[in-house]
């Protein structure tokens, strides 16, 4: 199972000629699954021979507790995250500006 509009397996798999794949839930199905992203952050690149697009994302550099943040719209690795908890559920989140984890309840 997935979630794109149009399953074309099923279509193939009926074995129905008259009932083709149309272009029309194609081009539905690459809608559906193109990133939205703003353009700052993505460059454009070649591959085999084509336009393709990339994500601006900063490698990681060293160890330890990360999560990528934007600080003047600029992507980056933010290093001050707290240790996260050992046991529970919790959200990462700001309390009065300085990163915490908060507890929450589990989903089922």
């Amino acid at each position: 199972m997935n979630d794109f509009p149009n399953d074309f397996q099923t279509v193939a798999k009926s074995g129905n000629q008259l009932n083709p794949i149309s272009s029309y839930a194609l081009m539905q199905n690459f809608v559906w699954a193109k990133l939205q992203a703003d353009p700052t952050l993505i460059d454009q690149i070649s591959s085999m021979g084509f336009t393709a697009f990339k994500l601006k994302i900063p490698a990681i550099n060293n160890d330890g507790n990360r999560v990528l943040a934007s600080t003047g719209g600029a992507l980056s690795w933010k290093e001050d995250i707290p240790t996260p908890p050992a046991s529970g559920t919790y959200v990462l989140g700001a309390i009065s500006g300085a990163l915490s984890w908060i507890a929450t309840e589990e989903c089922p």
